[in-house]
């Protein structure tokens, strides 16, 4: 199944409500400086940018009028130390915008902003998007559930993010995949078991390959690959389950094959209850936090309703929990897997024969 039939329509914007404004506030997500989306689409020319293959990226860079150049640059710089150091000013004289590219296509339509220490020529990126409330709860989910935390910020209606590194999965399978030794790509496989397990029971959706990075970390004798996703913008949207499966878009369809070719059934079983375990744990771990943000979630609506109806009978056939059935938001719908990890984490095999 292409993911033309499983996502029809261009996903909306949702705005933050009252509620989970006050949340962010609580746990300090929202920016002290007055810099507006809106504000970067103000730029008087563009080029193209391009890769060091001379393709097209589809990014353009952007240039402002030189008297609101100023007040942007000093703006981002003030937005990079409260994301990266507390908001400690002191290290603005010290910094420049080398670039802002912004992004011709998608849902999101970031800028991305390139900030240099002039001192050592060390740089960071981080994207400047408009503020919806569905990439917001796919962040600090991310944030709570992962091993790997999250920086963002919220200003209004605008969102600041951290770049997440690694290789974008489309060009890990195009160019470096093939390199891999056969114990790697026997670990590239389990990871992927792992991230599918991970993005369907979070509800994290439309994870195709350029939605989501790999990561070589070099251990002592070894390269280990994780996978991190770095879209947001389809959390808890869609109605259809497949969806939330990475497994099931085309463009991941190297690593599918990757996981036919080099893992057992059993062994995927193994590693997807380790997903649910660990899960199930952070869960446990974070409550009190995620007690409030599905609170939240649960009161607020982040996809139609006709979305909500399909996705919480399609769990209710997989695992007939009728907190799926009583669901009455995407918020519900979460809250109900997270029921429904924790209850059963201790008995994996309840969770296997029930939710497969």
């Amino acid at each position: 199944m292409n993911e033309e039939s499983l996502m029809v329509f261009k996903k909306p914007t949702y705005p933050i409500n009252n509620s989970l404004l006050d949340y962010l506030e609580r746990y300090d997500r929202t920016s002290k400086v007055s810099i507006f989306y809106d504000d970067l689409l103000r730029f008087s020319g563009s080029i193209n940018v391009f890769d060091k293959n001379d393709q097209d990226t589809l990014w353009i860079r952007v240039y402002y009028n030189e008297h609101e150049r100023k007040e942007i640059d000093l703006n981002l710089k003030k937005v990079y130390s409260y994301l990266y150091s507390d908001g400690n000013l002191d290290t603005i004289k010290f910094l420049n915008v080398d670039a802002i590219d912004y992004c011709t296509f998608g849902n999101s339509r970031p800028f991305r902003i390139k900030v240099r220490n002039i001192l050592n020529d060390n740089y960071v990126y981080f994207y400047v998007k408009k503020a919806d409330a569905s990439r917001v709860y796919g962040l600090e989910l991310e944030h709570i559930l992962s091993p790997d935390k999250v920086q963002f910020l919220v200003y209004k209606d605008t969102l600041i993010e951290e770049h997440i590194m690694g290789i974008p999965g489309d060009v890990f399978m195009n160019t470096l995949l093939i390199n891999c030794l056969e114990t790697e790509r026997a670990q590239i496989a389990k990871e992927f078991v792992k991230f599918n397990e991970r993005c369907m029971i979070r509800l994290l959706g439309d994870m195709r390959a350029y939605n989501y990075v790999i990561v070589p970390i070099h251990d002592f004798d070894q390269v280990v690959y994780r996978i991190r996703p770095i879209d947001f913008d389809q959390q808890c949207y869609e109605g259809n389950l497949k969806v939330y499966r990475p497994q099931f878009f085309k463009e991941n369809y190297p690593m599918v094959k990757l996981v036919e070719n080099k893992l057992e059934e059993s062994s995927i079983e193994q590693y997807k209850n380790e997903e649910r375990a660990v899960l199930a744990k952070r869960i446990y771990s974070s409550e009190n936090r995620i007690k409030k943000l599905l609170t939240i979630m649960g009161n607020d609506t982040i996809a139609p309703d006709e979305n909500v109806q399909k996705l919480k009978l399609e769990l209710f056939n997989y695992t007939h929990d009728l907190n799926f059935k009583r669901a009455k938001s995407m918020g519900n719908v979460l809250n109900a897997t997270f029921d429904f990890i924790t209850r059963n984490y201790k008995n994996m095999n309840v969770f296997k024969n029930n939710f497969e």
